[in-house]
């Protein structure tokens, strides 16, 4: 924990998203090592109820506004900068609105590359900084019934990797986090017809319990602090994604069988909640 300390201590950061879940936990571990943090998310009185016990400045943040997100960046000049604003949708593809793939599309893509393209010239001109992307096992492996997710996600991944080639050589940071299922309450939002989130993340995935909040961020941090370009946990995770890597196919033949067995679970508890 010293070396990440050292790294953070003194820093600014802006942090979006960061009323609830990770964003919340990002914040809160970022000032436990000495960095003066931003808090901004959508909701003022979620950033405000995170940022106020840790000495923490919360602001309203649409992060769909480019210039509004420019404006934070320019008055904050941030050495980190947090894209971690995000929102699901889950079922099936169909049911999906224009609307909803338009606002998931505008949050969990636009919303980073405004980020993106605010604070990385910035940083380029200083000459060092550090963009960190929230990205999600959803970018890199294609499960069905949250198929605009995978979309968005893959994009940051794809944003991100790109990204951290350029920047490389003008002294700026690029890390693109990738978590299972992580226990914040976007996994109880954005259901569609019969879709249960936890069921899908967890029932569905074979794992017992989603990732503490504040276990990610502290890896996320010691993640940020060693440079490393994306970080893939927990241990199940980076196991399926070096499969899906090796062995495509076997793993898109069961991302079927997934998908029907949550069909199955799905008409299972609406029958018994009848």
């Amino acid at each position: 924990m010293g070396s990440v300390s050292s790294h953070f201590a003194g820093k600014s950061a802006i942090v979006t998203g960061a009323g609830s879940g990770i964003g919340a936990e990002l914040s809160r571990a970022l000032t436990a090592v000495g960095a003066v943090v931003v808090c901004a998310d959508l909701d003022l009185d979620a950033a405000t109820a995170v940022a106020g016990p840790i000495g923490a400045r919360a602001v309203r943040l649409d992060v769909t506004d480019a210039g509004a997100v420019r404006a934070l960046v320019e008055e904050v000049e941030p050495d980190l900068m947090f894209n971690n604003a995000g929102i699901t949708f889950g079922g099936e593809t169909e049911d999906l609105t224009l609307d909803q793939w338009n606002a998931i599309i505008d949050v969990n893509i636009r919303g980073v590359v405004h980020g993106v393209a605010a604070a990385y010239p910035l940083m380029v001109r200083r000459g060092h900084g550090q963009i960190v992307n929230t990205a999600s096992m959803g970018g890199l492996m294609a499960a069905g019934l949250i198929t605009s997710y995978v979309m968005t996600k893959h994009a940051v991944v794809g944003l991100s990797l790109a990204l951290r080639s350029e920047a490389a050589s003008k002294g700026v940071g690029v890390t693109v986090v990738c978590p299972a299922a992580v226990d914040t309450p976007i996994l109880d939002k954005g259901h569609l017809g019969r879709f249960h989130g936890r069921d899908y993340y967890l029932k569905g995935q074979g794992v017992k319990q989603p990732l503490p909040a504040d276990v990610f961020a502290g890896q996320v941090l010691e993640a940020v602090a060693a440079d490393k370009a994306m970080l893939v946990t927990p241990v199940q995770a980076r196991v399926a994604w070096r499969l899906g890597r090796f062995f495509p196919g076997f793993v898109q033949r069961s991302s079927i069988r997934f998908v029907d067995k949550q069909r199955r679970w799905q008409a299972q508890r609406a029958l018994s909640a009848r």
